[in-house]
């Protein structure tokens, strides 16, 4: 691909988690001791911000990423997958530790998911040299290492790029960051505990207590919710936005698929209805194949997808 950076700018640098993901699908969970068959399985790159690079990569835009793997067969892999995806991959940094690596379960039909991950390696804030980094547009994080996240998004504020920030689920306290992010999208796991509530439009009330930017809640199925702000300011109404109907073989990275639709539309100048109606449709469309990042769009199916006028479940 001819996307990845060759200069000073990129239009999103990412910094998170890159495992190596083994996923099997099965016709369901196994129970304790039961040993079942698997219908499929997938080998590939994974983690939430790797993904959406590679998404937005595929769309058409630069991306670079900030990661750490191991000083092994793994991580040469991992590194190799970036660079045939177009992400720059001149910020990963190898380290004497093994690589983070994932095996997944996934139940067909029912898309229910149970994932291992092992992970013994980490990004520091001296892993981050904000002096070798491209000068992004979009700085997209995980929060998985909280300091180095922090050193990163102080930095793009600076130099002027907007924080985009991915919380799947309540892995650790990422409370520190949240003033520091201009576009929180996060998913309802992590959403209804980290506030209490159970309800997107009241979750996206107490989130911009602490986030003074655009702030959106991801439900699978049901949909998406989004509130425009800009600096601690509403700009707009709350937006709801259906999940499109597809024939689902695989839900696994489709909040990563999100988030790149989003992103790209944040870079495009989409408002907020715009950037929630690309980033489902780039998730639907990641759906209909296995593993988080085989399924990935192109633009033009993302376009061709939404000219049909594609059916939603709501």
């Amino acid at each position: 691909m001819k996307n990845s950076v060759e200069s000073d700018k990129v239009d999103c640098l990412g910094m998170g988690i890159m495992p190596l993901d083994l996923l099997y699908s099965v016709k369901r969970l196994p129970l304790a001791g039961e040993k079942i068959d698997a219908l499929d399985r997938t080998l590939q790159g994974g983690g939430p911000v790797p993904n959406t690079l590679v998404g937005l990569s595929r769309l058409g835009k630069s991306t670079a990423l900030i990661a750490v793997v191991g000083d092994d067969l793994i991580g040469s892999t991992l590194i190799a997958e970036l660079q045939r995806e177009g992400v720059d991959h001149r910020l990963v940094i190898p380290k004497k530790r093994p690589t983070p690596a994932a095996i997944g379960l996934i139940e067909h039909g029912s898309g229910r998911r149970t994932i291992i991950l092992h992970r013994k390696v980490s990004v520091g804030p001296r892993d981050v040299r904000t002096s070798a980094c491209p000068i992004p547009r979009v700085v997209h994080l995980d929060g998985r290492d909280l300091e180095a996240t922090m050193k990163l998004a102080r930095w793009a504020k600076r130099v002027g790029a907007a924080v985009s920030f991915d919380i799947g689920s309540v892995r650790n306290d990422v409370t520190p960051v949240l003033p520091l992010v201009d576009h929180l999208v996060v998913a309802d796991a992590f959403a209804f505990s980290y506030t209490g509530k159970r309800k997107a439009t009241t979750v996206i009330r107490r989130l911009s207590d602490i986030c003074p930017g655009s702030i959106v809640v991801t439900e699978g199925l049901k949909g998406s919710t989004g509130l425009e702000r800009e600096a601690g300011r509403t700009t707009g109404e709350m937006i709801r936005q259906p999940a499109f109907k597809v024939a689902c073989v695989d839900a696994t990275g489709a909040g990563d698929s999100f988030h790149a639709g989003y992103i790209y539309g944040l870079l495009k100048g989409f408002d907020m209805a715009g950037r929630l109606e690309f980033g489902a449709a780039v998730a639907a469309l990641k759906c209909r194949r296995f593993g988080a990042r085989a399924g990935a769009p192109t633009l033009r199916q993302v376009k061709r997808f939404l000219r049909n006028s594609p059916k939603t479940y709501a």
